[in-house]
């Protein structure tokens, strides 16, 4: 946590800061701070020339920690927001303590991809890494992964010459679009930056193929993970028996969010098994609203929580197929009562405790059940992994074929020189 006087914010202000001009009235302040950790500037919008000013001052602050870069781009052209991110990203890229980037809610997509990339592959110090609600689509995720491997490669080549290099712990990057199409690069980035504690990738619209690469091939490696939130994703049976396999080697595990994922009746007792085997001792919070669970998978998670889930405190399973009057629910919520009692110490957040409200689940009716049934059979048909590979690599192929409209030549040249001549 930042101390309050190395903090210079212009955080809500909601200023359109279009010139130099217009930021110079500003910045005063952050000018004069020669032992600024941490710079505020979400929710506002800036101009290239503001960008190029706010890149110069920053570019001066070597105790810098954290760039708070989310929502700055609202309302701008198209084809403003490259030069501008391009102006900003190549001033801070030689900040020797800058371990937090933030740029979150901001509308690059695959038009705007080169500045980020070329940052991302190169900022050495790079910690903790905000990337959420940006459009980036398949093809540009592909490339920010890539940029991530290369980084990786950069920080080993850092450490060999005895730098201090901390290793890549956060990446958030939901909200994107990311798909199947970009999972073999995401799988490739994660099993390189095997340090990271940190994955949040919801509301992607990656299917179950890709959520088993991701799993299988890239966050297996990450056994010193804390906090995976793949909501609103496609997991189906196949998802679930990915996940079975490698959670557990996550030890460290505290949250884990797999809501609106589409585990199915069988996948939630397959989790449930996965789970009971007691190698995640510190799971703290488990999420797992809208997926057709039912009662018998209810029945395997209460019997997880009690023998194998010690830490646990909050379980989430509204919008599935069971009854609120389930015994397996009833012996849920008495149990994680009495852990809250006896752990919750004097003040207690009751949203962190106990199983969620319960006001949205479903009946589930035979006809469903024998549907589901045969659906999970279809998916069962055996699939070699040189097919599975083949059809992910398929889809790389068809997201790297996006149109896209290009920075101009001479613009690319003059970022790729840039950074050739920047060195940490």
């Amino acid at each position: 946590m930042v101390a309050p006087d190395k903090v210079f914010s212009l955080e809500g202000r909601v200023l359109k800061l279009d010139t130099a001009q217009d930021l110079e009235a500003h910045i005063g302040p952050l000018r004069a701070m020669d032992d600024v950790e941490e710079v505020r500037i979400l929710g506002n919008t800036l101009g290239v020339e503001a960008c190029k000013l706010l890149g110069e001052v920053l570019a001066t602050k070597k105790s810098l920690k954290v760039a708070n870069l989310a929502d700055i781009f609202t309302g701008r052209l198209l084809n403003e927001i490259p030069e501008a991110l391009s102006s900003l990203l190549t001033s801070i890229l030689n900040l020797p303590n800058l371990r937090t980037i933030n740029l979150n809610d901001n509308a690059f997509g695959l038009n705007t991809q080169a500045p980020l990339v070329a940052f991302l592959s190169s900022h050495i110090p790079l910690q903790h890494l905000y990337l959420n609600n940006n459009g980036l689509g398949p093809h540009a995720g592909i490339l920010i992964a890539d940029a991530l491997s290369e980084l990786h490669a950069k920080k080993e080549e850092a450490r060999k010459t005895d730098q201090d290099v901390p290793y890549l712990e956060t990446v958030i990057c939901g909200r994107n679009r990311l798909e199947n199409g970009s999972m073999l690069a995401w799988a490739k980035a994660f099993s390189l930056h095997s340090k990271v504690k940190e994955v949040k990738m919801v509301q992607n619209g990656i299917r179950q193929e890709g959520i088993e690469q991701l799993l299988t091939a890239g966050l297996n490696h990450a056994t010193e993970l804390k906090v995976l939130d793949l909501q609103d994703n496609t997991f189906t049976i196949k998802g679930a028996r990915a996940l079975a396999k490698v959670v557990p080697l996550w030890s460290g595990i505290q949250e884990l969010g797999i809501g609106d994922s589409l585990l199915g009746a069988k996948g939630g007792v397959i989790l449930a098994d996965a789970l009971a085997k007691g190698q995640n001792q510190k799971l703290e919070t488990l999420r797992l609203q809208y997926n057709d669970i039912t009662s018998v998978g209810v029945k395997g998670f209460a019997s997880a929580v009690k023998d194998g889930l010690p830490a646990l405190k909050r379980i989430e399973l509204n919008g599935n197929k069971f009854s609120e009057d389930d015994e397996s629910i009833l012996a849920l919520q008495e149990l994680l009562d009495e852990r809250k009692e006896k752990h919750g110490g004097d003040v207690i957040d009751e949203d962190s405790w106990g199983v969620d409200g319960l006001s949205d689940l479903e009946e589930l009716d035979s006809d469903e059940e024998e549907e589901e049934e045969e659906e999970e059979e279809e998916e069962e048909e055996e699939v070699s992994p040189e097919e599975k590979a083949e059809k992910l690599v398929k889809e790389a192929e068809e997201a790297q074929e996006e149109p896209t409209v290009q920075l101009k030549d001479d613009e690319v040249d003059a970022l790729a020189k840039k950074l050739a001549q920047t060195e940490i």
